[in-house]
């Protein structure tokens, strides 16, 4: 049997720039990604604190320590500049992997600078 659980989280991360004419997915600082464990192209799924708006898109890397955040494609209708989101991906794991997972969460200001990780 597999479960699927958190993996991890980017919590309250500021989108800082929204590109309707891009072909899709959300562009992160690899800063961000190295402290959560996600990967380039994996599968996320965004949660819009301000509206209320999910959706899945895939990751691309954005520049190293620029704090940017940016939703490209379809998805930038979904989020404005300065909302706050939660950057969510998961993993399965079978019934022995899964008492043992501890998901990373990382947390940051507003200018998407991590303050912590648990």
């Amino acid at each position: 049997m597999w479960i699927e659980k958190l993996k991890a989280k980017i919590h309250r991360a500021t989108v800082k720039d929204a590109n309707l004419n891009y072909v899709g997915s959300i562009t992160i600082d690899p800063l961000l990604l190295a402290a959560s464990g996600i990967e380039e192209h994996e599968k996320v799924q965004v949660v819009n604190i301000n509206n209320g708006a999910r959706f899945e898109t895939y990751v691309i890397l954005g520049e190293e320590g620029s704090g940017q955040i940016c939703l490209n494609g379809a998805c930038a209708r979904l989020a404005q500049v300065d909302d706050k989101i939660i950057i969510i991906a998961y993993c399965y794991l079978d019934a022995s992997e899964s008492a043992a997972h501890q998901p990373k969460a990382v947390f940051v200001d507003d200018d998407n600078q991590i303050t912590s990780v648990e």
